[in-house]
This record gives structure tokens, sequence and C-alpha cells, in this order.
């Protein structure tokens, strides 16, 4: 699922959070929104939202959106926003970035026209691994960490499907739901943070405010 969809008749791909089943001449976008599911092959005890069956088998999805998308799926999606897509481009991330000087990092980060795919998760992980507190301003960073909030949005989003296959998602977690700081040995503070209102975690120490 991590190429660029070109004409992508009949196959399934991704953006973001959203799973696109491209046909003919319009895409099936399925959000999974908070807890939405699938099955293949078998079902759950609720109501399926969507079935689809084959001659080799049937995929079901729950709790989910489902939306029809006209024409090329590229008119309705940035692929190169998605940060586990092959066409993902960090320099349009920058540039993007680059136009809203005043964000809150931590509501930057969920935006997903620059990283689709992140989520509040991986935004508290983020930041934590690159020592920003959530309410620093986007045009008062460093550019060295502008660099490191665009790499690491990318890296940890494969951490965390590689982790997620696993089922150790939670145990690799440093920031998230967490109560003490592991660098400093001092609690974090959790709070909703920026216009999006996301509950994070950080270190008031080590993690800097840049205002």
């Amino acid at each position: 699922m991590n190429k660029p969809i070109n004409k992508c008749t009949g196959s399934f791909d991704s953006w973001g959070k959203h799973f696109l089943i491209c046909l003919k001449d319009f895409t099936l976008r399925i959000h999974f929104l908070l807890f939405g599911t699938y099955r293949i092959n078998e079902e759950k005890p609720q109501p399926v939202r969507l079935n689809l069956t084959f001659n080799t088998g049937e995929i079901n999805f729950y709790s989910c959106s489902i939306k029809i998308l006209e024409g090329d799926p590229n008119a309705h999606y940035d692929f190169s926003s998605d940060v586990m897509n092959i066409a993902w481009d960090p320099k349009k991330a920058k540039a993007k970035l680059k136009l809203i000087p005043d964000e809150l990092v931590c509501d930057a980060l969920l935006e997903q026209h620059i990283f689709s795919g992140v989520g509040n998760i991986i935004k508290n992980e983020v930041l934590y691994r690159i020592h920003i507190h959530p309410e620093s301003k986007i045009g008062k960073l460093p550019q060295s960490k502008i660099k490191e909030l665009i790499e690491q949005a990318r890296i940890y989003s494969f951490d965390f499907l590689e982790w997620k296959r696993k089922f150790e998602l939670k145990k690799h977690w440093l920031a998230h739901t967490r109560k003490t700081c592991q660098r400093c040995n001092l609690p974090f503070i959790k709070k909703h943070t920026g216009t999006k209102d996301r509950r994070s975690f950080f270190c008031a120490n080590c993690q800097f405010l840049y205002t």
C-alpha cells in the first residue's frame, strides 16, 4: 500500500487513515474513524457496514465511514503528504509549515494535508523524541528542529506500524499516557493543547518551549 496512485483501477491503496478501493470510474473511500475495523474471510458479531465478496473470499468493514469519490483519486488526494507513501515529499511539508508560523506544533503535526496519517499518539511520541514542547509555535522553531520534526513524523509512523503488527505498540510509548519522563525522572504534564484540543503528554523540563 505504500505506492503512489496513478491509474489504480481495481486496486487497494491508502491515504493516511483512509482505505481506498480504486475501481474504473470511482473510488470507495473507507475511513475507520476511531473504532473502525475490518475482517478478511471472517465476520464479527456486529452489523457490517460494507461487505465485498469475491470468488476467493470476502472482506467485511465495521464502524466506518464510506464515501464514493468520482473519477481519478489523484483529483481528491495529494499522496505526497502521506508520511508512509513512496510519494511522500518532505520539501512540500516544509513549505506548508512555512505558511503557518503562528500555529502550535501540536496542531501542525495533526494537519492531514501536511502529515497525512499522523495521529495523536505519533504526535506525542515525535515531540518527545525531538525535545519540543507541544505548545511551541512553528515559526519559532529553528530550521534544525523543523527538519527533525518532518523526518521523525515519517520514521515514527513506520516504527508505529512495525510495533502494531507485533502487538507490542504500547510498550514502546515513551510519552503517550506515561506519567514520568524517563530522561528527567520528573512528572509528565497531561494537558489538552492547541485548537484541536487533543491530549498532550510532555516534560516541561526537557521539551523546550519555542514562543
